[in-house]
């Protein structure tokens, strides 16, 4: 109202802001664009490209906690809403449980590890399996083998493998699949000296680490692209798993990576 009367030439600026009781700073101050806001926008636009089940969260996540941006989070979701990146979110269904059993949250690396198998297709319709394993403590994925058949002694093979350069683990909790319910993985835990902690029959939520993050897997890259090969979606998977480990904030570990929670327990 002030600059009102002052454009209309009917008072001058010092009467106007007394009249309204504003001061002259105020009455003359024009707001500067930040270049700043351009950055985040940049840098916003291409995460939600390259990951597009990234929503505001994990997109200032990365921002804070993995490139070390210092912005404040609601000057980066302010930019965030102009630009109509919002995630649309799917309403949570409420299971009512009437007594679910506590999962265990472990307190070292290599303590708990968790494995499940995950299906999928190939271009041509030809059905090909998953096997994934992670270590609890951090949730970080260990291992992704893609394979048309993966039998016990495939599992063996790759836990082996897997031991060699990661350690021993304690436990390591699966389903009641035919493959770890074997003969071939009973007798190689046995010689290992690995404890085999099978989830009761239809409670996939007693194995809720791996579970989630196979859900993570399958809204990321899984069900976004057609493989046309084996070695291809290996190494899709190999190159994303990097990427999960080292660049992804992961919620439950309070915005930061798995290997960042590794180095601050190590």
């Amino acid at each position: 109202m002030a600059r009102w009367y002052v454009d209309a030439d009917r008072v001058t600026i010092q009467n106007a802001c007394l009249a309204f009781g504003i001061s002259q700073t105020c009455f003359r101050y024009q707001a500067k664009r930040n270049s700043e806001n351009e950055v985040i926008a940049d840098w916003l636009v291409r995460l939600t490209n390259n990951q597009r089940n990234w929503g505001f969260g994990l997109c200032f996540l990365y921002l804070r906690n993995v490139k070390g941006f210092k912005w404040n989070h609601k000057r980066v979701y302010r930019i965030y809403r102009e630009l109509e990146l919002n995630l649309r979110i799917k309403p949570r269904q409420r299971l009512v449980r009437e007594k679910p059993l506590p999962l265990a949250v472990p307190t070292a690396i290599n303590q708990t590890w968790s494995m499940d198998f995950m299906h999928d297709q190939l271009a041509d319709g030809r059905s090909i399996r998953l096997f994934n394993v992670i270590d609890d403590f951090n949730r970080e994925g260990l291992i992704i083998d893609v394979d048309f058949s993966l039998p016990s002694e495939r599992i063996v093979r790759s836990l082996n493998q897997l031991i060699e350069w990661r350690g021993k683990p304690r436990v390591i909790r699966c389903d009641n699949g035919p493959e770890y319910i074997s003969e071939t993985t009973k007798t190689w835990a046995a010689k290992h000296g690995i404890k085999i902690a099978f989830i009761q029959p239809g409670q996939p939520q007693q194995n809720a680490y791996v579970e989630r993050y196979n859900r993570t897997i399958r809204y990321d890259w899984l069900a976004h692209h057609l493989f046309d090969s084996l070695d291809e979606i290996q190494d899709f998977a190999t190159r994303w798993l990097w990427t999960y480990n080292h660049d992804r904030p992961h919620m439950a570990l309070g915005g930061i990576t798995p290997i960042q929670k590794l180095a601050l327990a190590a």
